[in-house]
């Protein structure tokens, strides 16, 4: 049997294609250890400080999935966008994350139902934990450097 095409090549995923699969594996992998933190978080936070630990813990946790969620979401979603267009949103979550949790901050400053302690401890291992999978996840990824064109019939390899 004969094919139109004998130098028919299996199809290469593309370079915004493998990004995504990058994205995607460091947004599962950060909402995973959030989930595990959560679950440790109050459990010791509950041992710890009581009630006052849960909230801390839980605040923390949320905190946490604000800050390093929302770089990962943007980068996912502007994947397919102009490098400018990637920026503007990318610093716009920037801006945005850093206002809600200076807010959040503020407005818990005075509060005394949450134990500071864990509140804190649970955010640097969320975000640190956070950074470090992000890195992961794009020193792992097989993200091509260059896309070879696509060649018509006929053309010859140089």
């Amino acid at each position: 049997m004969t094919s139109s095409d004998p130098q028919r090549t299996p199809a290469r995923p593309s370079s915004s294609a493998a990004a995504d699969a990058v994205f995607r594996r460091a947004l599962r992998d950060m909402l995973v250890l959030l989930a595990l933190l959560t679950v440790l978080g109050v459990g010791v936070g509950g041992l710890v400080a009581g009630s006052a630990g849960v909230w801390g813990a839980l605040i923390g946790v949320g905190l946490a999935l604000v800050f390093s969620g929302t770089t990962v979401v943007s980068m996912l979603r502007t994947s397919h966008s102009s490098p400018q267009a990637m920026a503007g949103v990318v610093m716009g979550a920037w801006l945005g994350k850093i206002v809600v949790v200076i807010v959040v901050l503020a407005v818990l400053r005075g509060l005394d139902f949450y134990d500071r302690t864990v509140l804190a401890t649970v955010l640097l291992v969320g975000v640190l934990g956070s950074a470090l999978l992000d890195y992961r996840a794009v020193t792992n990824g097989r993200v091509p450097y260059v896309e070879p064109a696509d060649r018509g019939p006929g053309e010859a390899t140089s």
